[in-house]
C-alpha cells in the first residue's frame, strides 16, 4: 500500500510539472505572437473621409509624427474641414436647413471611451471643440440647440453668422422649386470645376480615426448635416455609436452619407463589434452596408452611405452602398493618400 501511495503521490507531481511545463511553453508563445503582432502594427495612421480628407490628415499627421496623441490629432484635423469655406457640407462653409439657418452637428471619442457631442448648434463655427469640452468639462455626453450654444459661449467661443454668401445663394435657388433628393456623391462633386446647382441636396460630413504612437485610437465626426432639412433635425454625426464608435482594444469606425439609415443599424458600433467577432476592417463595413440593404432595399438604391474602419493593428478598409465613396490615408510613407471604397451597387455618374 505503501508502494502504491509514493507511486500515485509521484504520478500527480509528475503530471502537475509536465502541465506547468505547457503552460510555460504556452505563456511563452503567446508573448512571442504578441511580440510579433505588435511588431507589425502600422502606426501612427490617420484616415479620413472624402477627398477633403486629405487637407484634414495633413493637419492631425503634424501631431501625430511628433508621438501626439490621437484625440489632438483628429479635433485639430476635422477643424481644417470646419474651417474650410468652400466645403459646402462641414462647417461655417455648410448650407443651411430650409428656414436659412446654418446648423451643425460633431462628435469626439477618445482611447478611454470618453466621448462628447453637440447637435444642432448655431451661430458657432468649430463644433468639434465644443464636443471635446462637453466630454472634458461637463457630466454628460451630448448638448443640443440653445443649450449647447450656451455652453460654447460660457467656454469662450464667440457667436457668429455661419450663413456665408454662396450658401446663401445656394439656398434661395433651392427656395425655387423645393427639391429635397438625396445627390449621391456630392461630397466630392462639390469640389469639380463646375459648380453645383442651387437645388441640388447635399449631406454630409468629415469623420476622421487616427491610432497614434503610443498604439491608441481616437475618432472625431463634424458635419453641417443634410442641406434645406428640417429645422432641428440631427443625423448619424454626433451620435456615438451611429456616426462614431471607438473601442481602444478593437478599433474604431465613423460613416458618411445619409444619416437616418446608420442610425438605424447602429452603424460604427456595428462595425467595431464586428472586428471583435474577427472581421478585417473592410469586412465589417461591408457587412453594416449590407444590413442596410437588407432592412430597406428600396431606399438603399437610390441613398449613399459608407462606412470607415481602422483597427488596433493599424489596418483600415471601407465599404459603401454607392460607388464614389472615397477616403484619405496618411502615415509616415504617404501623406496625401486617396482611396476608392469598394461598393455594393454601381452607378453611373450623370
Amino acid at each position: 500500500m505503501t508502494n502504491s501511495k509514493q507511486s500515485r503521490r509521484n504520478f500527480l507531481k509528475q503530471s502537475v510539472v509536465a502541465a506547468a511545463g505547457v503552460g510555460s511553453i504556452a505563456t511563452v508563445i503567446s508573448c512571442q505572437t504578441a511580440s510579433n503582432k505588435t511588431a507589425t502594427i502600422r502606426k501612427p495612421i490617420v484616415i479620413s473621409t472624402w477627398d477633403f480628407g486629405v487637407a484634414a490628415n495633413a493637419a492631425a499627421w503634424e501631431i501625430l509624427k511628433k508621438e501626439g496623441r490621437a484625440l489632438d490629432a483628429v479635433e485639430k484635423g476635422v477643424q481644417v474641414a470646419e474651417a474650410d469655406l468652400s466645403n459646402p457640407t462641414v462647417g461655417k462653409g455648410g448650407y443651411p436647413d430650409r428656414d436659412g439657418h446654418v446648423s451643425l452637428d460633431a462628435c469626439i471619442m477618445d482611447e478611454q471611451g470618453n466621448c462628447g457631442s453637440v447637435a444642432a448648434l448655431e451661430n458657432i463655427a468649430s463644433p468639434i471643440a465644443v464636443a471635446r469640452l462637453v466630454m472634458e468639462k461637463t457630466p454628460h455626453v451630448m448638448l443640443v440647440g440653445e443649450g449647447a450654444k450656451q455652453f460654447a459661449i460660457e467656454q469662450g467661443f464667440k457667436e457668429e453668422n455661419l450663413l456665408i454668401e454662396s450658401s446663401e445663394k445656394a439656398w434661395k435657388e433651392w427656395l425655387k422649386e423645393k427639391n429635397y433628393k438625396p445627390m449621391i456623391n456630392i461630397e466630392n462633386k462639390a469640389f469639380a470645376t463646375e459648380k453645383l446647382p442651387g437645388n441640388q441636396y447635399n449631406h454630409d460630413t468629415i469623420g476622421m480615426l487616427a491610432l497614434d504612437a503610443n498604439g491608441n485610437l481616437s475618432g472625431a465626426c463634424t458635419t453641417s448635416g443634410m442641406a434645406f432639412k428640417m429645422r432641428g433635425r440631427v443625423g448619424d454625426s454626433p451620435i456615438i455609436g451611429a456616426g462614431l464608435y471607438v473601442d481602444n482594444e478593437i478599433g474604431g469606425a465613423t460613416s458618411t452619407g445619409v444619416g437616418e439609415e446608420v442610425i438605424r443599424t447602429v452603424g460604427s458600433f456595428l462595425v467595431v463589434e464586428l472586428m471583435r467577432q474577427g472581421l478585417s476592417p473592410e469586412e465589417a463595413c461591408k457587412e453594416a452596408v449590407l444590413r442596410i440593404v437588407k432592412k430597406k432595399p428600396d431606399i438603399a438604391k437610390d441613398i449613399q452611405v459608407g462606412f470607415l474602419a481602422l483597427n488596433k493593428q493599424g489596418e483600415y478598409g471601407s465599404y459603401a452602398l454607392q460607388d464614389g465613396f472615397t477616403f484619405a490615408i496618411c502615415d509616415k510613407d504617404k501623406q496625401d493618400l486617396i482611396e476608392k471604397g469598394k461598393f455594393h451597387y454601381k452607378r453611373k455618374e450623370g
